[in-house]
């Protein structure tokens, strides 16, 4: 009977029977690339989740969870004589020494700046390479591979790639220099929101709340703030308040669906005071 092991190697024994064909899991027999890509972004959130919640305990059973889907996409790759995980750890391996020959070459007493900018350096003098590589048949994240942004993932979550785009094209000098100059530009949008209401056009309201949502990205940038961890708290944040007004409703025996609309702002507003610390 298979055990509990912290053992990699027995991790991987798990995954390819799970992946024996009549022996194996059913579901996992059935799972490709593009099935199991969702599972990958969701355990990697479940991190972060736990994370900020300071939870170690689900912090490991989460980093386990994520370290599985690595293991999973590893052994896909193998099924088809691509890679597999040792050649993961060895690509991964590979890059950290290659871009830290301050640790692991002769180049010493880096400040972090140049550090960073060493990283960058290296980071840039990679993708030319595989890009060389890879010559005209190559794939870019945008139309045209020379670009500044061609190497910001598309599919990262819109929040965190709006930055990535900013960072990058910051990066060469297109970019305010004061928050207070983005603030500008969100009521702007803004305005431009209720135009395009007034207009009643659904692709144009749907184009400028874009917009604004990509502006108020950079302007979390310039503040140096994570406009997706900020947005998380704000998510936290109108869940445990919408729980307080049905909790409350319940006191009152009434459900959520029977209550108005002025008396569940007025919950809205007593538990908004007193999460402010305000004496109602």
């Amino acid at each position: 009977m298979t055990k509990p092991s912290r053992n990699i190697h027995d991790l991987l024994a798990i995954m390819a029977s799970l992946r024996t064909p009549i022996t194996g899991c059913p579901w996992d027999l059935e799972q490709s690339f593009a099935t199991i890509a969702p599972y990958t972004i969701e355990e990697a959130y479940e991190v972060i989740d736990a994370i900020e919640r300071g939870d170690m305990a689900d912090l490991k059973d989460e980093l386990g969870d994520l370290l599985l889907q690595v293991v999973f996409h590893a052994r896909l790759a193998e099924e088809e004589g691509q890679f597999d995980f040792g050649g993961v750890v060895e690509a991964i391996t590979s890059k950290m020494i290659r871009r830290h020959p301050h640790v692991f070459g002769d180049t010493k007493d880096l400040s972090p700046d140049q550090v960073k900018s060493m990283w960058s350096q290296i980071k840039a003098a990679e993708k030319a390479e595989k890009d060389a590589a890879r010559g005209s048949t190559g794939i870019s994240t945008i139309n045209e591979p020379n670009s500044v942004l061609a190497n910001v993932p598309p599919h990262l979550p819109a929040l965190i790639r709006a930055v990535k785009l900013q960072t990058k094209a910051s990066a060469v000098g297109f970019d305010w220099n004061d928050a207070r100059l983005v603030l500008d530009k969100v009521r702007e949008e803004t305005s431009e929101i209720v135009e395009a209401i007034d207009l009643g056009d659904p692709q144009l309201i749907e184009e400028e709340i874009g917009d604004l949502l990509f502006v108020v990205a950079n302007l979390a940038r310039h503040v140096k703030v994570d406009p997706e961890h900020a947005l998380r708290q704000a998510n936290h944040k109108f869940t445990r308040r919408f729980i307080y007004i049905e909790e409350k409703l319940k006191l009152s025996n009434k459900s959520i669906s029977d209550a108005t609309l002025d008396e569940m702002d007025a919950l809205w507003n007593e538990i908004r005071v007193a999460d402010k610390g305000i004496a109602s």
